[in-house]
């Protein structure tokens, strides 16, 4: 039997070493794959003046397919390989909304095959269904399926998280249906899915999207707020979630995003070794239900 993929974000490990050594240091670790991560390392976005600046880096500017020409060919080398990519967001800024193809186009060159986008949070599902919608053929031309992600909002008066676009899971369907196209496709945040006031859970967001779910984003939290901890060190039941998983037929990685603690430990490759840890653990668990 095949084993489980079992992947991490790079954008936590490229702020310390850049995106270079981070591959390097995420096959060290021993994970088979890294998710391509083009957010807070390529743009700034200032939530409190709702604007957006982008960085000075290889991923910006004329030479940003010849970089990532350069990550696949480290990747190759150490043997592990781009699985899927996480483009910029909020796509409700206009500098980052023209990036998206940039980002599709480099998920392509690395040698991934899923890119996340962001659904706009300020839009209506119907006005989310035409932007995939109008993306859908540059991602076929680049071979790359669309996946949105459950997302939330915060209401600041009563300290939880607030219901948005795609943060349940009859949102989430409702979204898949009006777009109707094997390449738009789900990414379940398993932390975004446990968040105290949005009236949903991981397993529910799994079960109701079933065959949609191509991708994961994996971390912990204390299911009221969006920590993005290591899986197994806080409130969310991830056995739960694997049985559910094996439920719908799963197949795609096992893809963490517990970027705020990698960024707290003191030690990048003993936090990338403990990641990977937990993550294959998780893993086995799901391969043995399955082979069952």
């Amino acid at each position: 039997m095949t084993k489980s993929i079992v992947s991490t974000e790079i954008c936590s490990s490229a702020k310390r070493v850049g995106e270079e050594k981070a591959i390097e240091l995420i096959a060290k670790a021993g994970f088979d794959a890294w998710d391509f991560s083009m957010m807070s390392n390529v743009v700034n976005f200032d939530w409190d003046t709702r604007e957006s600046s982008f960085l000075n880096h290889p991923l910006n500017g004329s030479g940003c397919l010849r970089f990532a020409r350069k990550l696949k060919k480290i990747s190759d080398d150490n043997g592990i390989f781009c699985n899927q990519s996480h483009a910029p967001f909020p796509i409700f800024d206009s500098k980052i909304k023209d990036y998206i193809k940039k980002s599709l186009e480099l998920t392509a060159v690395v040698g991934g095959k899923i890119c996340v986008i962001h659904p706009d949070t300020n839009k209506s599902l119907a006005e989310n269904a035409e932007i995939f919608s109008e993306l859908l053929p540059f991602a076929k031309l680049m071979g790359i399926k669309i996946a949105t992600e459950n997302m939330w909002d915060w209401d600041f008066d009563n300290n939880i998280a607030k219901k948005t676009i795609c943060s349940t899971h009859n949102d989430f369907s409702s979204l898949l249906k009006m777009v109707n196209d094997d390449y738009l496709v789900a990414c379940v945040d398993i932390g975004h899915a446990e968040m105290r006031g949005l009236d949903t859970s991981a397993v529910q967001m799994i079960e109701s999207l079933k065959s949609k779910v191509c991708a994961l984003h994996i971390h912990d939290n204390d299911k009221f707020k969006d920590l993005h901890g290591l899986p197994f060190t806080n409130k969310i039941n991830f056995n739960e979630v694997i049985i559910a998983l094996n439920k719908v037929g799963y197949s795609g990685a096992f893809t963490l995003e517990c970027d705020a603690w990698l960024i707290a430990q003191p030690d990048l490759e003993i936090g990338l070794k403990t990641m990977e840890s937990r993550v294959r653990e998780m893993a086995n668990y799901f391969d043995n239900i399955k082979a069952r």
